[in-house]
């Protein structure tokens, strides 16, 4: 089941495409559930192992167009200050002036712009990733997890995802230097989405 517009060549007239009725049924904006969801990510660290993380306070919301699914869209805020690697000192650092800088840039955000099927449920959604001051280009890949009713007969769709970022594209520079080489924090990071959205009333 598709849920966003597949590619197509530039040069060859995309067929007729017949809207799936169980894809239309998933028409709606949904709110995603930060209770079972999950934004984070993972960096490596004196070179030898992964640090990993997680924005426990996060708030967004999806628009799934299924009779036009190019028209879907997403929209993800992140508060930095509850940024959690298990570490109390470590996640001090993070939400100081040396990274996020918190207190001055307190979101970050995610608008889509575009959104392609890869093949089968996987999916690539672009757009702007803002950090700090600084907005930049964005590409998601994501796996389409399904379409349920909940207990409480909650509709809910189901993603998961991934990107890689260079950490420094978004002015998150510090570091510092290993006695035996190297640096103390890796300037790639990846960003893990495990998005779980319920779809409002009409």
């Amino acid at each position: 089941m598709g849920l966003f517009n597949r590619k197509t060549s530039d040069t060859t007239p995309a067929a007729p495409r017949t809207v799936d009725p169980a894809l239309a049924a998933l028409t709606g904006k949904y709110t995603i559930d930060p209770a079972h969801s999950s934004i984070g990510f993972t960096v490596r660290h004196a070179m030898v192992t992964n640090v990993r993380g997680t924005f426990s306070d996060h708030e967004g919301t999806l628009h799934l167009d299924g009779a036009d699914p190019s028209r879907s869209a997403a929209l993800i805020d992140v508060k930095i200050a509850s940024i959690d690697t298990g570490i109390g000192d470590r996640d001090g650092h993070l939400r100081s002036g040396d990274f996020f800088d918190a207190e001055t840039f307190p979101v970050m955000s995610f608008r889509s712009t575009t959104a392609e099927q890869l093949g089968g449920e996987k999916y690539r959604i672009s757009g702007d990733l803002t950090i700090k001051d600084v907005t930049r280009p964005l590409s998601i890949d994501l796996e389409f997890n399904g379409a349920a009713t909940d207990v409480y007969g909650n509709e809910r769709v189901g993603f998961e995802g991934s990107a890689e970022i260079l950490r420094s594209d978004w002015g998150l520079t510090w570091n510092a230097a290993l006695e035996t080489g190297g640096v103390m924090v890796s300037d790639r990071v990846k960003l893990n989405f495990d998005i779980s959205a319920i779809k409002q009333a009409a």
